[in-house]
């Protein structure tokens, strides 16, 4: 118990201190929001409209300690501000229109390859110098050194453009309704399944790679060794004593992958015309939209603290010494 309180009180205070950055950075920035808005508008707003546009995106003439408790205490209550982009639309709402395509994509891309690349490490090492260790690793660390965007760019023109077999792009048809019919859900997955797929087969030799190393080490070890001595089946040794402790290097590597998860695949989406996280933090650039990007810096830190906080629990349950330690 004393180990999880520790390791609480860590991530609230890295909590505060991204708080904190996320407030001071944009004020050390030259221009503010207000300005940007109202140069949009080409001289259709008055003069006087300035302050009124400082005041609706917290840019007072009040001390910065005062601002810095005031934004904290929007924070608290979920109010992270207007976006100057999609103006008069509250960051909140704007990030969670693409939150959910983002959770959707690159969350399963992520499970996907995590959960097939960390098989086929097992079944590499395990089987060594057979065919799927002498051919696999090499062929998928070849497609992963591709740069992302040109093989995305290749798998929309083959598959997408010529043979017609997916969409271009967006998350869903322009003729479909959004809701849970079977039909709008078919199709969702359709316009997903390119996207997923390059993502999966980009990171897929990391996860490969990263379990089978790991895995040769741990079938080298006595208590390995003493269990196959024992005469239990190959199934048990390889999953209950090899794996699952070779498993804890790629848990770590799994929850920051996880964690970036709300950040969404930048390339993906601007190659795929994906609305998700990352499609929205490049429009929040473009505009210069401080509230929205402080909004979407917020929710990747915290996605980030609260995936490494999920891996220490996994650690205490699948290594015993940690347990002990703890």
């Amino acid at each position: 118990m004393r180990y999880i309180l520790r390791r609480l009180g860590f991530y609230l205070l890295a909590a505060w201190a991204a708080l904190t950055l996320n407030f001071f950075l944009p004020r050390l920035m030259p221009g503010d929001p207000a300005a940007a808005l109202f140069a949009r508008f080409r001289g259709r707003l008055g003069p006087e409209a300035m302050q009124a546009l400082r005041e609706t995106f917290g840019l007072t003439e009040a001390p910065l300690i005062s601002q810095y408790f005031t934004y904290l205490g929007h924070v608290l209550k979920g109010d992270f501000g207007i976006s100057v982009a999609y103006f008069p639309s509250p960051v909140l709402e704007v990030i969670g229109t693409g939150l959910v395509w983002t959770i959707f994509l690159a969350g399963t891309a992520v499970i996907v390859s995590f959960t097939i690349g960390t098989l086929l490490g097992v079944v590499s090492a395990w089987w060594r110098r057979g065919l799927i260790d002498t051919w696999l690793p090499s062929t998928l660390v070849f497609i992963g050194a591709f740069p992302y965007f040109w093989l995305a760019m290749v798998v929309l023109y083959v598959l997408g453009f010529t043979l017609g077999w997916f969409p271009l792009g967006h998350a869903y048809g322009d003729d479909m309704t959004p809701g849970f019919s079977a039909t709008f859900l078919a199709d969702v997955v359709r316009h997903a399944v390119l996207p997923i797929a390059t993502v999966v087969l980009v990171t897929l030799g990391g996860w490969l790679l990263s379990m089978r190393n790991t895995m040769i080490a741990v079938l080298g070890s006595d208590y390995v060794n003493l269990a196959r001595a024992k005469g239990l089946s190959p199934w048990r040794v390889v999953m209950r004593y090899a794996a699952r402790n070779a498993l804890l290097p790629s848990v770590t590597g799994f929850g920051m992958a996880l964690g970036f998860v709300l950040g969404g695949s930048l390339l993906t989406e601007i190659v795929f015309s994906y609305p998700g996280q990352g499609y929205l933090l490049v429009q929040a650039v473009r505009n210069q939209d401080y509230p929205l990007m402080q909004g979407i810096f917020l929710v990747i830190t915290l996605a980030v603290l609260g995936a490494n906080l999920l891996v220490d629990f996994v650690y205490l349950w699948l290594d015993p010494r940690t347990r002990g330690s703890a």
